[in-house]
């Protein structure tokens, strides 16, 4: 049987080439597939999502007993927005995608994940910069949350763009905890097992770091695969860094 394949959406951006395509699967008839492709590099597939969604399980079962606002660096394709809704506790979702047109797949209902996001009233999509709005300077936010989560790098030391390094060093990661509450959790995706050396600055400035490797059947390539979850905390008398 033919595969098939719809391109949804072709778009010119700043970081290269963007499309949204859907196929039907060869492996698993019946299943639609959505794929995304930027600067000629495959990014991010409907099939394989288990680590996003881990990456808002891991963090917030950590704060079930508390009313979570939740900031998202990276909307992807929705799924760990989706899993963060998933959470009664969970008052407000922010997603900050660079990509606007990330962004207009879900408002024009392109991807799976997009009913669910663009109904419920928690969620609201926000087009910037998540490593301008946590960092340092005019242009970011002054709000706090129980929960920040990021999936936007391949992994810290694999950038989508160099200038998301400052984030990953010392002074990027005491601005990040400004905006998160006494207690708060800050979770990262990585296809890789996180270097050393952000382990060691994460406990410079959280109360706890954790790495969890979270294993998954990947239909893709036909194979068990991995990836890791770091997931750092504050003290709960924490307003910020310890350092």
């Amino acid at each position: 049987m033919a595969k098939t394949i719809e391109e949804l959406d072709y778009q010119q951006t700043p970081m290269g080439d963007l499309i949204l395509r859907r196929r039907t699967s060869v492996s698993l008839p019946g299943t639609m597939v959505y794929e995304v492709k930027l600067n000629g590099d495959f990014l991010m597939s409907s099939l394989v999502n288990t680590s996003e969604k881990a990456l808002a399980d891991l963090a917030l079962e950590l704060l079930r007993d508390r009313p979570c606002d939740v900031l998202v660096g990276g909307l992807g394709l929705g799924c760990t927005a989706q899993a963060a809704l998933a959470y009664a506790n969970v008052h407000h979702v922010h997603v900050v995608e660079y990509l606007e047109p990330v962004i207009a797949w879900h408002k024009n209902r392109l991807v799976p994940a997009a009913d669910q996001l663009m109904d419920d009233p928690r969620c609201e999509l926000i087009h910037g910069d998540f490593f301008e709005h946590v960092g340092e300077g005019p242009s970011h936010s002054e709000l706090r949350y129980d929960a920040i989560l990021l999936d936007i790098d391949h992994s810290p030391e694999s950038l989508l763009d160099s200038r998301h390094g400052r984030f990953y060093a010392s002074d990027g990661l005491v601005h990040l905890t400004k905006h998160l509450r006494p207690g708060g959790v800050f979770a990262l995706w990585s296809a890789d097992p996180p270097p050393g050396f952000l382990l060691d600055r994460l406990k410079q400035v959280f109360a706890s770091v954790d790495s969890h490797v979270v294993e998954f059947n990947n239909p893709l390539l036909h194979e068990q695969d991995e990836n890791t979850i770091v997931v750092a905390q504050l003290a709960p008398e924490d307003g910020g860094a310890r350092a």
